[in-house]
């Protein structure tokens, strides 16, 4: 083995998981699956399983077939909200699965459930007020996403959420939302995080499952493209800008709506829900916001706009998820290309700080 290639960053990050590399893949429908998850994992990153878009029992066959593609520790990401959340929970821990990530902030009786059979505990959030909730409730330790992040994001950037989390709380943080390379990873160390974690990058790997078609609108996009919308769901939304972001955002109430019956009805007969399901299930994503009904239609048909795009390729139905860092990413490497090129810059740019070399 090379010194490149052996070279790390111990953290309290990896320490606390057992990961090589302070890195983690996030857990995005329909792309963390259990061949990019064993991919990063077999890189050394931490590769996190999207379990939300997964039936109970396609969960339990993903992680075991994760487990028979690494040797490696991986976690498991699911929504604290589900129905089914406990269930999921007990394949966690019934499978042997080392983290258990979550969308939103779990119970503290979750995570007493977690920690007592040893699995980590790591809760994303995007607010100081939702880390110090979590650690409180004994999360071991937390994700935090910057604007800059994909899919459903705040306000403040990760250079100014990052430390303000990190001073707010005992446990170690990673940081998420612009991050590409080792030149960031390096920056997130200095502001005191323990790591970093990375959607679109991973997604724009050779080893994401992805059409190519959809990752080439990926590469072409400029930062520009990288839009925040809540015309789709009524939430901040980071998305690429596509044909049906344009006629959302272009549309009055009542041809919006048009819109959104005409998708919703097909994405209707996929999803398997009933028109009085659709809007109970859109009704509950509202968060206190004042939707209009196209929004709840379609909030209740996210998950469909987003397997669209990252599983049929019908990025005319659908819609892309994305971190405003796409506009900066070229090629598609493996997780191994890319994990390893992340820490060879990581060590480049430490050897040029003033007093190291």
């Amino acid at each position: 083995m090379s010194d490149a290639a052996a070279f790390t960053l111990p953290t309290a990050f990896t320490e606390l998981t057992g990961v090589r590399h302070p890195l983690v893949q996030t857990g995005m429908g329909w792309v963390a699956g259990p061949r990019l998850v064993s991919a990063a994992a077999n890189a050394g990153a931490l590769g996190i399983l999207a379990s939300a878009t997964m039936t109970v029992d396609r969960l339990r066959s993903a992680v075991r077939e994760v487990r028979s593609r690494t040797d490696a520790p991986f976690g498991v990401n699911l929504r604290a909200d589900a129905g089914d959340a406990r269930e999921r929970v007990r394949i966690i821990i019934d499978e042997g699965v080392k983290v258990a990530s979550f969308a939103l902030a779990p119970s503290r009786e979750l995570i007493a459930e977690l920690k007592d059979a040893g699995v980590v505990v790591v809760p994303s959030v995007g607010a100081r007020r939702h880390a110090e909730k979590v650690a409180a409730w004994g999360a071991d330790a937390v994700i935090v996403q910057g604007g800059e992040g994909g899919g459903h994001t705040g306000e403040v950037a990760t250079s100014v959420l990052l430390p303000q989390v990190v001073d707010a709380v005992g446990i170690p943080v990673v940081g998420a939302g612009g991050f590409r390379d080792g030149r960031g990873l390096v920056a997130a160390l200095a502001y005191g995080a323990a790591g970093v974690a990375m959607g679109t990058r991973f997604l724009l790997t050779s080893d994401s499952t992805v059409p190519d078609a959809v990752k080439a609108r990926y590469l072409a996009a400029s930062v520009k493209d990288v839009t925040v919308t809540t015309a789709v769901d009524g939430l901040p939304h980071r998305m690429l800008r596509s044909d049906l972001v344009d006629a959302l955002e272009g549309a009055g109430r009542a041809r919006a709506l048009v819109q959104a019956v005409r998708r919703a009805s097909g994405f209707r007969k996929l999803s398997g829900l009933s028109w009085p399901q659709m809007v109970r299930d859109g009704l509950a994503m509202r968060h206190g916001k004042d939707l209009s009904w196209s929004q709840v239609l379609l909030a209740a048909n996210t998950p469909m706009l987003l397997r669209a795009s990252m599983v049929e390729g019908r990025t005319d139905l659908g819609v892309m998820a994305s971190g405003q860092v796409a506009g900066l990413i070229e090629d598609l490497p493996s997780c191994a290309e890319l994990v390893a090129r992340v820490m060879a810059e990581a060590r480049q740019v430490l050897g040029t700080l003033p007093g190291r070399g």
